[in-house]
C-alpha cells in the first residue's frame, strides 16, 4: 500500500492524501477543495467520494 496518493475530480486535481494515523489526511490542491482540509479518510476511495461530492455540490458528512 502506498503512502500518499492524488485525488482527481475529473481531470483537476483536488488533493493529496498522505498516511496519518488513523487513515490518511487530505491536503487540498485548490481552494475549491478547502473544506476537506486536514481531514482523515480510512482509505483513498473515501476521500475522492469526499472530493466528488464536494466537486458537484452535495452536502458533506459532518
Amino acid at each position: 500500500m502506498s503512502d500518499t496518493y492524488i485525488i482527481e475530480v475529473g481531470s483537476q486535481p483536488a488533493g493529496i492524501i498522505v498516511r496519518a494515523p488513523g487513515g490518511y489526511r487530505f491536503f487540498a490542491a485548490s481552494h475549491r477543495f478547502n473544506r476537506l482540509e486536514g481531514q482523515i479518510f480510512r482509505n483513498a476511495r473515501e476521500a475522492e467520494r469526499a472530493a466528488r461530492r464536494l466537486a458537484s455540490g452535495m452536502a458533506l458528512a459532518a
